[in-house]
């Protein structure tokens, strides 16, 4: 399940939790389009709770969606990832050091406030 949550418009803010559907992928893969269309940087909050996996059918789509941002990974900004399990926290630690030009940081669900207000901050 997906929830997008009130931010500004240069940030993609979202909940995620249970089994994310295709669905849920193409809601965030719409919303990443506009953000982009509209700013020269992005910036993204994750919240997690209790994930239980992806749904395998809506894969192919996201993925010929989002093979073509690795073009575009430097107007992406600062990036929190709000997650009750550690495998989702040590997930996002890997892709940001993959991705070491993109400003990520991890938190714990009682870090939430603190989180958003970090991606939010001077955002626009």
């Amino acid at each position: 399940m997906l929830e997008l949550i009130d931010s500004p418009d240069d940030v993609i803010a979202l909940t995620v939790s249970g089994k994310i559907t295709g669905a849920d992928l193409s809601i965030v893969m719409d919303r990443l389009d506009e953000v982009m269309a509209a700013h020269q940087k992005v910036h993204v909050f994750v919240e997690s709770r209790s994930l239980d996996g992806i749904e395998l059918s809506g894969l192919p789509n996201y993925m010929a969606r989002a093979v073509p941002l690795f073009g575009k990974l430097n107007r992406f900004g600062r990036v929190a990832v709000v997650a009750d399990q550690s495998w989702v926290r040590a997930g996002a630690k890997l892709e940001s050091f993959v991705l070491p030009n993109i400003s990520y940081r991890t938190y714990m669900p009682s870090e939430r406030d603190d989180a958003l207000a970090w991606v939010v901050r001077s955002s626009n």
